[in-house]
């Protein structure tokens, strides 16, 4: 795999969470976003500034500054502060399109460049890699959240339970072909 084809793969299992993310959201009345399980816990509102913050200070200058910004203020990411459906998304896609325009900045020239979080030295792919994780456990923390809240009114985001049999029987029933596992996944249809 070269790296072109690597960037390729990683922004669409970004843009995947994301849509993870955005479909729980969708599934949620306002006032359930500002929910917590108990006062140590945190709501998808929460997390969803604290993923804002962390894609901020990691993406903004990505190739040039410490991935952990001086500006950053991450035990306020935990205050819940946020008031409105608006506003949470608003910052939910500051987020992800600073981390999107940081990813389209990478190229053949600068991507052996060492990216640096908290002083360590990253190669690109493990800067990116790592962030990855992070995102993807706290957006699976979403889903979770939402799944308990939305109780007997969600709508699976994945395989729902029970079809896994239908769900292979449609994915064999065409010849082996290259594609990027995503692609099916993020279709409105959930004709994955």
């Amino acid at each position: 795999m070269n790296n072109s084809q690597y960037l390729d793969g990683i922004k669409k299992q970004f843009l995947y969470y994301k849509s993870l993310g955005e479909k729980t959201i969708d599934q949620l009345p306002q006032e359930k976003l500002f929910w917590q399980y108990n006062n140590d816990s945190n709501s998808i509102a929460v997390i969803v500034k604290h993923l804002w913050g962390n894609m901020m200070s990691r993406w903004t200058d990505f190739l040039t500054s410490d991935g952990e910004k001086e500006w950053r203020k991450r035990d306020a990411e935990f205050e819940s502060d946020i008031r409105t459906k608006d506003e949470l998304l608003s910052k939910w896609q500051e987020g992800w399109d600073c981390l999107f325009e940081a990813l389209a900045s990478i190229n053949e020239a600068n991507f052996n460049t060492p990216v640096y979080i908290r002083n360590i030295e990253h190669s690109i792919t493990d800067a990116i890699n790592r962030q990855l994780a992070h995102y993807s456990y706290h957006i699976g923390q979403i889903v979770f959240l939402g799944k308990m809240i939305a109780g007997t009114k969600w709508e699976s985001l994945s395989i729902p339970k029970g079809k896994s049999k239908d769900y292979n029987q449609k994915r064999f029933s065409v010849p082996k072909h290259k594609a990027h596992y995503t692609d099916k996944l993020m279709d409105k249809t959930k004709d994955s």
